[in-house]
């Protein structure tokens, strides 16, 4: 049979079913409100019907034989329907409404089919449309997708006794969950006084991690992606505007294999530090991380990307390395005014996919114009709303970059022992819990974080 002569997928049957399932049992349409909206309904009249009990239920009335007549009558189209008659065979034809939900979720499905066969003539028009700008028209047909899908799960109120079920069931299994292939109720950044104090990376939060150049917030950002992925579990995906893929591998096996990165750059090592090089290349090819070295990316072009991993992999976190890199979608002078717009979709992002959002980010100048050289949140390059979107901002400060002579330094503080290596993270803000301060160890020569009681200096 042609394409064009096939009807549309339905099943009548079922549809009649969940409107006599409703006009025999009053209390039927709870099971339906939420998760069946009546533009599944194939046949006309049906929808009809359907949308009758909805406004009744709305209402607050009975919904029954009578009653849907009467609602009928009232909108003028009971005879439409087939008058008195259609309900009371409606009635007549299902001996009990036990199977309701079964028959709604039918419905539900062969809608959902149709609204498919909707998109994909969606799609086809922004194909025809010949338009210079092929990432935006791709963006448009994953958009068509995407809303579509969002379309199958209505959120609703729920009664907090299953939330609190959800809550209790997350804590008791995390343990084992970076194993499954549920999403994880947190991520873990590996670093113990940030975890305690964030109580790790929470789903649907956009994480702001700030630093001036050369403070170590690539490495910081690559070491959380790494402990996550390797301690956790958790599937990553990094978009690296600033390195290439390679240069984030380099990194990585350092940081892993405890080797110098220049010396690993060169490839430099004797036969013992070959061995830990190939040991740390096999934990990470292990790693659920995914490596997105695309420069100058749209928001737009990140979005799509992420959603496509999201869907076909499945993604627990995402690190951007760094904000102010990202192109808006629209071209403006104002650089206030597109960093605003790229923070508030990242946030967005963060929300839509259910993931936190780990975003890198340089500090303006004004840190190096006063002292002590402490970043604060008006530090924030090109700030606009960043600081308002961010759910936590993160800086990091080593005093040692700013005191590089080790001997002035000792002489101008007697008392105190000389930072080196030492790195303060600083949560400025924490939208859901405290501030405060974490120290960590940072070893530059292998582009590493550490917890302070965890040191492993190399040989």
């Amino acid at each position: 049979m042609p394409e064009l002569d096939r009807l549309p997928p339905h099943n009548v049957e079922a549809e009649e079913a969940v409107i006599g399932s409703l006009l025999i049992d009053p209390d039927a349409i709870v099971k339906t409100a939420v998760s069946l909206q009546p533009e599944a309904f194939y046949r006309e009249k049906n929808r009809w019907l359907y949308e009758a009990c909805l406004a009744l239920y709305s209402r607050n009335e009975a919904v029954n034989q009578i009653t849907v007549a009467q609602e009928l009558s009232r909108q003028g189209k009971l005879e439409e329907v087939g008058g008195p008659a259609y309900l009371s065979y409606l009635v007549s034809v299902l001996p009990t409404s036990i199977h309701v939900e079964y028959y709604a979720h039918i419905v539900h499905r062969l809608g959902m089919m149709r609204q498919l066969i909707t998109a994909a003539g969606q799609i086809a028009a922004i194909g025809y449309e010949e338009s210079p700008d092929v990432d935006s028209a791709l963006s448009k047909a994953e958009d068509i997708l995407y809303k579509l899908r969002q379309g199958e799960s209505t959120r609703d109120f729920v009664h907090i006794r299953p939330i609190l079920h959800q809550y209790f069931d997350e804590i008791g299994t995390e343990a084992a969950s970076g194993n499954g292939d549920g999403q994880l109720p947190h991520v873990h950044t590996g670093f113990a006084g940030v975890d305690e104090l964030l109580g790790g990376l929470q789903r649907s939060d956009l994480v702001i991690l700030a630093a001036r150049p050369s403070m170590g917030k690539s490495s910081l950002g690559l070491n959380i992606a790494r402990n996550a992925a390797v301690g956790q579990r958790a599937k990553v995906a990094i978009f690296s505007l600033e390195m290439s893929k390679e240069q984030i591998v380099q990194r990585l096996l350092s940081s892993e294999a405890n080797i110098d990165s220049k010396r690993l750059r060169a490839g430099h090592f004797n036969t013992v530090q070959e061995q830990r090089v190939m040991h740390a290349a096999g934990i990470l090819s292990e790693a659920p991380i995914f490596v997105d070295d695309s420069p100058m990316l749209k928001v737009i072009e990140m979005r799509s990307k992420a959603r496509r991993l999201y869907y076909d992999q499945g993604i627990d976190l995402i690190v951007i390395d760094y904000l102010q890199l990202i192109r808006g979608d629209f071209r403006t002078d104002n650089k206030v005014q597109e960093v605003s717009e790229i923070s508030r979709s990242l946030k967005a992002l963060a929300r839509e996919l259910d993931v936190p959002v780990l975003a890198l980010s340089q500090l303006s100048r004004a840190v190096e114009s006063r002292t002590p050289h402490i970043p604060q949140l008006s530090d924030l390059r090109e700030s606009g709303s960043i600081e308002q979107d961010a759910d936590v901002v993160c800086f990091i400060y080593r005093e040692d970059h700013y005191h590089p002579d080790r001997e002035q330094w000792e002489r101008q503080n007697p008392n105190r022992q000389y930072p080196e290596g030492q790195a303060n993270i600083i949560v400025a803000k924490h939208r859901n819990g405290p501030t405060g301060q974490i120290y960590l160890r940072f070893h530059q020569n292998l582009t590493k974080f550490e917890n302070l009681d965890m040191e492993q200096m190399d040989a």
